[in-house]
């Protein structure tokens, strides 16, 4: 009996000093794995940072401001839809929305560019339509991967591939066309040619060749003679 007592008593002095122990055993374990796990996190994080920088590195110089770019377009088309379904005019609520500091800005922006003087010669107009058509094109990405999968290797054209006859353009390109051309030739419907003679200028010349002398004497002497010039056309001079 005293044995089973002596024991008793010993598992119960030996239980409190077990357990601040095996307390102090699993701390470290949690703690232990609470630093594994944020090492694992931060190295999948530091991972995604390095690839996202070697994607950043590899894209175009200027990548910012075409994203930009065409994140301001979609948001411009989106604003046209809504304005078509509310039967507004996109135009006038475009104006709307401007402020005086904007409105003035463009305007010193469009005195700073080199206006359209004219025709001058069949390669500047080309040039200036050219550069008219490229600023309108809108490629359409949907339709680029989906004809890409269905080519499939035929999609990149060979020496041997035979492209002449195998395009049908879209529907709405035509469109396109078709309305690009309306335009053109609304517009050279208003264009009138400028007038070799004035008929309502005075004629102070006997031919082309001494019209050519007045208008050289006249922009050079012309602010010298003009007091002398009225007084003659009046009589009164001296």
């Amino acid at each position: 009996m005293a044995s089973c007592s002596e024991e008793t008593a010993s598992a119960t002095e030996e239980e409190p000093t077990e357990t601040p122990v095996s307390q102090k055993r699993e701390a470290r374990l949690r703690k232990f794995r609470e630093l594994h796990f944020k090492r694992n996190e931060a190295r999948k994080l530091n991972h995604q940072e390095v690839v996202e920088e070697d994607k950043r590195l590899k894209l175009p110089a200027n990548w910012e401001a075409k994203k930009a770019r065409l994140e301001w377009e979609l948001a411009e088309d989106q604003k046209k839809k809504e304005c078509a379904e509310r039967g507004e005019e996109y135009d006038r609520v475009k104006l709307l929305e401007i402020t005086a500091d904007d409105a003035e800005r463009w305007e010193r922006k469009k005195k700073k560019k080199n206006p359209d003087t004219g025709f001058a010669g069949y390669a500047e107009a080309q040039f200036r339509q050219y550069q008219r058509l490229t600023k309108q094109i809108r490629p359409d990405l949907e339709s680029y991967e989906r004809q890409r999968e269905e080519c499939g290797e035929d999609f990149y054209p060979t020496s041997n591939s035979l492209i002449h006859g195998t395009h049908v353009p879209t529907k709405e390109g035509i469109d396109r066309m078709v309305e690009d051309v309306e335009k053109q030739i609304e517009k050279r419907a208003k264009y009138s040619r400028r007038r070799a003679y004035n008929d309502d200028a005075d004629i102070d010349y006997i031919n082309e060749r001494n019209a050519k002398f007045n208008k050289k004497a006249e922009r050079f002497y012309g602010k010298y003679t003009a007091e002398i010039k009225q007084n003659l056309e009046r009589g009164t001079a001296v």
